[in-house]
C-alpha cells in the first residue's frame, strides 16, 4: 500500500519568502494546504499572486480568508500612512517600522492553526525571516516558540497529545540565501510579489524597504529578478 504523504498548512502571502517556504515544505514530503489572508493590505495584488503560486506549486488546497485589519489601521500597510521609500540599511535598523501591522502574525498563525485542526495536520510552515527585516517582533524565534505553546494549550489536538509544530525554515537566512534556495527548488519567482506600495497596475515600486531588500538579495545571489519595477532607485548601495 502506498504511503500517504503528511499534510502541512503553509501561510502563503504570494511573496518571495512564503513561496520558497512552500517549496521547502513540498521538498520535505508534505502535501501542502495553503492559506492566504486578505487583511485589507495596501498591496492586495499579493493575494492574486498567492493564488497563482499555489496553482504553480500544485497545492492540494488553497484557501483565501478575509480579515479586515484595515478596520484597526495602525500600519502603513492598512492605513493612510506613507510607506517609507529609499531607505538605506542603516535607516532600517533600530526601530519597529511603520509597515509593521499590529499582531498580524499572531492573527495569521491563529487562522493557520484553525485550518490545521480541520485537516488533522500537525505542521505549519511560516515564512518569517529576522535577518533582513528590522524590528518586527512577530518574526522572532521567541515569538514562534511562544505561539507553539499557545497552540498546544489551546487546541483539541494539543491537549490530546498531538501538538502543532510551527516551522520557519527561512528564519535565520539572508535574503540572498533565500533566493539561492528558491533557485535550487525552481520556485516561480516571476509569480511572486514583495512590494509594499505597488502602482494600480500591480507593478512593484522599486523603492520601498521590501523592494530594495529583495533586489539586493537577488543581486547578491547572482540571480536575475524576473519581476518588473516602476523605478530602479539609484542611491547608496543596499549594503
Amino acid at each position: 500500500m502506498a504511503q500517504v504523504a503528511p499534510k502541512a498548512v503553509v501561510l502563503l502571502s504570494g511573496g518571495l519568502d512564503s513561496t520558497v517556504t512552500a517549496a521547502i515544505a513540498q521538498r520535505a514530503g508534505f502535501c501542502i494546504y495553503c492559506v492566504t489572508i486578505s487583511y485589507g493590505q495596501r498591496h492586495a495584488v499579493e493575494v492574486e499572486r498567492a493564488q497563482a503560486v499555489a496553482r504553480a506549486l500544485g497545492a492540494t488546497e488553497h484557501v483565501v480568508v478575509a480579515v479586515n485589519l484595515r478596520a484597526f489601521g495602525g500600519s502603513a500597510l492598512t492605513d493612510d500612512v506613507e510607506v517609507p521609500k529609499d531607505r538605506t540599511p542603516d535607516e532600517r535598523v533600530g526601530s519597529i517600522p511603520v509597515t509593521y501591522v499590529p499582531a498580524r502574525n499572531t492573527v495569521f498563525l491563529s487562522l493557520a492553526v484553525a485550518y490545521a485542526e480541520t485537516l488533522d495536520a500537525q505542521t505549519i510552515y511560516f515564512g518569517a525571516n529576522v535577518l533582513d527585516y528590522s524590528g518586527y517582533p512577530d518574526c522572532r524565534p521567541e515569538f514562534i516558540h511562544a505561539f507553539e505553546a499557545v497552540a498546544r494549550l489551546g487546541t483539541k489536538m494539543g491537549v490530546q497529545g498531538r501538538p502543532i509544530e510551527v516551522r520557519a525554515p527561512l528564519l535565520m537566512l539572508a535574503k540572498s540565501e533565500i533566493v539561492q534556495c528558491g533557485q535550487e527548488l525552481q520556485v516561480p519567482f516571476e509569480l511572486t510579489h514583495s512590494c509594499y506600495d505597488p502602482g494600480g497596475d500591480g507593478i512593484a515600486c522599486g523603492r520601498c524597504d521590501s523592494c530594495r531588500i529583495r533586489r539586493e538579495g537577488f543581486r547578491r545571489a547572482g540571480v536575475v529578478d524576473p519581476i518588473p519595477y516602476a523605478i530602479l532607485y539609484q542611491g547608496p548601495d543596499n549594503g
